[in-house]
């Protein structure tokens, strides 16, 4: 009597990495997948670029900060716990290491001081004309620069909830707060930053002034 052919049972393909969610890649990454973190990477890299561009304030200074991003996911890999958001993960990572850029910033820009205020004294005895082209051309680099002098967790607050739009309970696991706290602190950088546009740019405040008029 003939043998029986042995049956073949299909072993299905493995996922695409592509395909894997942000949590089962980092589950990977867990293994040592080098090829997982890779695709985590190449998915993550923008957001982070632009989180970190806001926050800093120089393109270049930002992409060394997500390459030390990433270098931290990997080291602390094993860390990571599946009931975590990964987002809120690597986006803690980013913050926490952009604070540090901006503590060391401090610490150097304080001797540019007098030179800063100077600047600020002739930007204010402009012609109004200079003031519009300065409005329509500069005002991104006007509001980074007065979100400079907010306190690191008012910064992180206004960027992480006004720009990248994050919802404020996200905003307080990435800041290790309450989001009462987080409230608080994007209430004093809404206040701060109106009150110094308009004492530092007082043609601003009047142009906002004329348009709520006409």
């Amino acid at each position: 009597m003939p043998k029986a052919k042995p049956r073949l049972v299909p072993v299905p393909a493995p996922p695409k990495l592509a395909d894997l969610s942000d949590r089962e890649l980092l589950a990977a990454i867990q293994q040592d997948d080098e090829a997982a973190f890779a695709q985590l990477m190449e998915r993550k890299t923008g957001a982070l670029l632009a989180l970190a561009t806001r926050v800093v304030g120089d393109r270049e200074e930002a992409r060394d900060l997500v390459q030390l991003t990433f270098l931290r996911v990997w080291e602390k890999r094993h860390r990571f716990n599946p009931r975590w958001s990964p987002n809120t993960w690597l986006y803690r990572i980013a913050t926490n290491l952009s604070i540090d850029v901006l503590r060391a910033r401090k610490t150097r820009s304080a001797k540019l001081e007098p030179v800063r205020h100077h600047l600020y004294r002739v930007v204010g005895g402009s012609r109004r004309e200079h003031y519009e082209e300065l409005l329509q051309g500069e005002i991104f680099d006007i509001l980074r620069d007065l979100a400079s002098d907010l306190t690191e967790r008012q910064r992180l607050a206004f960027l992480l909830l006004q720009v990248e739009g994050l919802p404020s309970k996200q905003v307080a696991e990435i800041l290790g707060c309450r989001e009462s706290t987080v409230r608080n602190h994007l209430f004093a950088a809404r206040k701060f930053l109106r009150r110094e546009l308009c004492r530092r740019f007082p043609e601003y405040a009047a142009g906002r002034s004329d348009g709520g008029s006409a």
